[in-house]
């Protein structure tokens, strides 16, 4: 395939990632609201909010190793139109639920459906040089970001306007979108392995060169997207504790908009950086410099203090998630691709699901403080883990 069509699929794949992130982002802070609109009253609320939310990523922790599966067999462009049309119907039938029941039953589904960013990822990976991997995949990221961040603003604006069903339209039409744009312009020149060339899902991993090196980087990507959610139950009150007594809503988002903003901007140089030093040496750099950082939040003394730490956070964070993307697309056979960042996907997934638990379990032993120190030692360990392998990553490479 030429240089040119990888470059016009990225810029397809990034406003389609785009798109999915400012989905997912623009319904979870009204979430709660929502909730009570649909007659659920007192401590109830917080416990149907939070079962809404992780459900989706629960479901699709379980699912994504069959889409990979089909991915690879049928092409990653068709999984992103399944995924994009099938979201469609389940976020926008959000707007017309009658109980909370339904909406726990299509926030299932959705989770169940979901995929478009990892089959972007894979689509992505598997037609770029792997000496341009690391930009490649590290601006795709940026689309999620993007749209993460872009999304609640525009959900509140819709929501004061039209009310939050009208919302959950809205999400719909974006992802009907995302699908026609990947139908009429991603290119895939998909070839099916023959069946006597195929590698069931057990031979692919024991034929990766690097099997116990795959196997960390799967859980450095639970460790980054634990690390990125332990903090999100407790900053708000952490805001407050610091001495933020007005406008604490307005203060502790735009402080979590600024880790976002900085690793947007950070993450398409941090994948050129590793395309020229190599992704193994900036993913530990990377994973250092957030230890330091989290131990910098844990001793901060004001609400400005902490959203500068963590805007310069979010400088480093840019070359974690492309760092993983790229080791793995190098070390891994293109007829299996898609099922090993589908994997990868449960971990991240699961990561999102535990992260905020254990951050509310620690800080209600331990105090708001803890949790950043608690944080930074699971990344410490993470890096310690990909330190004692890198002679392993050096040669990844030759790959």
């Amino acid at each position: 395939m030429q240089e040119i069509s990888w470059k016009d699929n990225l810029r397809i794949a990034w406003f389609g990632c785009f798109l999915t992130g400012a989905s997912i982002s623009l319904v979870v802070p009204f979430m709660p609201i929502f909730v009570e609109q649909l007659g659920i009253e007192g401590d109830q609320v917080a416990f149907y909010s939070g079962l809404a939310i992780s459900v989706s990523a629960i479901s699709a922790a379980f699912v994504s190793p069959i889409w990979g599966i089909l991915a690879d067999k049928y092409g990653r462009k068709p999984m992103m139109i399944r995924a994009g049309l099938a979201m469609t119907i389940t976020m926008g039938g959000l707007a017309f639920v009658p109980n909370v029941f339904w909406l726990l039953f299509l926030r299932f589904l959705n989770g169940v459906f979901t995929g478009f960013v990892p089959n972007a990822t894979a689509l992505i990976a598997s037609q770029v040089p792997k000496d341009k991997s690391g930009y490649a995949l590290g601006t795709l990221s940026t689309g999620v970001v993007a749209g993460t961040l872009t999304g609640p603003f525009v959900g509140g604006f819709i929501a004061e306007i039209f009310g939050i069903r009208n919302v959950f339209l809205l999400v719909g039409g974006f992802l009907f979108l995302a699908a026609i744009l990947t139908i009429l312009f991603i290119k895939e020149d998909f070839q099916p392995v023959p069946k006597e060339k195929a590698l069931p899902t057990r031979e692919l991993f024991t034929s990766v060169k690097y099997p116990f090196l795959l196997i960390n980087l799967f859980l450095t990507s639970f460790v980054i997207q634990f690390a990125a959610q332990s903090i999100g139950p407790i900053l708000a009150l952490y805001v407050r504790d610091l001495g933020q007594k007005e406008n604490l809503l307005f203060v502790s988002g735009l402080i979590v908009s600024s880790m976002g903003f900085s690793s947007m901007m950070s993450a398409g140089i941090m994948g050129k950086l590793g395309d020229k030093v190599g992704n193994h040496r900036l993913l530990v750099v990377a994973q250092v410099y957030s230890v330091f950082i989290y131990l910098l939040c844990a001793n901060a003394t004001s609400p400005f203090q902490l959203g500068f730490y963590r805007f310069l956070f979010g400088l480093g964070t840019g070359a974690l998630i492309p760092g993983v993307n790229a080791l793995l697309s190098k070390m891994t056979p293109k007829v299996g691709i898609s099922r090993v960042f589908a994997f990868n996907q449960v971990f991240f997934y699961l990561g999102g699901v535990i992260g905020p638990l254990a951050g509310s379990a620690v800080a209600g032993q331990f105090g708001y403080h803890s949790v950043f120190y608690a944080t930074a030692l699971c990344v410490a360990l993470s890096c310690l883990f990909n330190l004692i392998q890198f002679r392993t990553l050096l040669k990844v490479k030759e790959i």
